[in-house]
C-alpha cells in the first residue's frame, strides 16, 4: 500500500530508501556540531572557574606581608608587620635604610612567629635615628625577610616620607605600598647579601 502511495505521488520507494542514509549523516553532523559547540562552554566555562579558584587560593595561601612604620611620639617609632596571607610565617629580619643608602642602616635578626591574618609590632627606638640622624628630611625604606612552606623570602621595599628635627619627628607618612610581590630568597643569596652589604660599609666608611 505504500508503495503503491509513493508510485502514485511520483516518488520512487527506492529513492526514498536510498536518500534515507544521507538524511541520517545530515541529523547526526548537526547533533555533533550542537554537542560540540556544548562541550567547549562548558569547557571555557570550568577553566574560568579553575583560574578563579586558583587565584583565589594563591592570593589566600601565597605569603603576603604589609610593613608599616608608625609614629607613637615625638621620639617613638614602631614598625608593624602584618600578614595578609592565612599561612603562617616566621619573622628572620627586619631592614631598615634611606633611599640613597646602598647598605640597610638597620638590620635586626629575629625568629617570630607570625600567624596569618595577625599583626607583629615592635619600638624602633634608636635604630630610626641611626638611619635619618637628628635631623633628615626625606624617604626612608622597610623591608622584612621570612620564612613560609620552607621557603625564605623577602619583601620588597615600603616607602616612608619622614621629618626629622634635632632628634624630634615631626611627620611619618606611608609613600607607597611595595611595587612587587614578596620574592623566594634562598640561603646561599641570602648571605652572599650579607657579605655584600658588609663591604659596602667597609668602603663607605673607608
Amino acid at each position: 500500500m505504500h508503495m503503491q502511495w509513493f508510485g502514485q505521488h511520483g516518488i520512487p520507494f527506492q529513492l526514498v530508501v536510498a536518500y534515507i542514509p544521507l538524511i541520517a549523516t545530515i541529523t547526526t553532523t548537526i547533533l555533533s556540531i550542537v554537542l560540540a559547540r556544548a562541550t567547549l562552554r562548558y569547557a571555557e566555562t570550568t577553566d574560568k572557574s579553575l583560574a578563579l579558584a586558583r587565584e583565589e587560593f594563591e592570593r589566600q595561601w601565597s605569603p603576603e606581608l604589609h610593613v608599616k612604620l608608625e609614629r607613637i611620639s615625638n621620639r617613638q617609632t614602631r614598625i608593624v608587620v602584618t600578614n595578609l596571607a592565612r599561612i603562617s610565617v616566621l619573622l628572620q629580619m627586619v631592614q631598615l635604610r634611606q633611599l640613597s643608602m646602598a647598605v640597610p642602616a638597620l638590620r635586626s635578626f629575629m625568629n617570630e612567629p607570625l600567624v596569618g591574618g595577625c599583626t607583629w609590632n615592635e619600638e624602633l627606638g634608636r635604630h630610626l635615628f641611626d638611619c635619618t640622624g637628628d635631623d633628615y628630611d626625606g624617604q626612608v625604606a622597610a623591608s622584612v625577610t621570612f620564612y613560609a612552606s620552607g621557603r625564605l623570602y623577602r619583601t620588597d621595599w615600603f616607602r616612608f616620607q619622614i621629618e626629622v628635627s634635632r632628634g624630634d619627628i615631626l611627620r611619618l607618612e606611608p609613600v607607597n605600598i611595595a611595587a612587587r610581590r614578596v620574592q623566594v630568597l634562598e640561603d646561599e643569596e641570602l648571605k652572599q647579601d650579607l657579605v655584600a652589604d658588609v663591604v659596602k660599609a667597609k668602603a663607605a666608611t673607608a
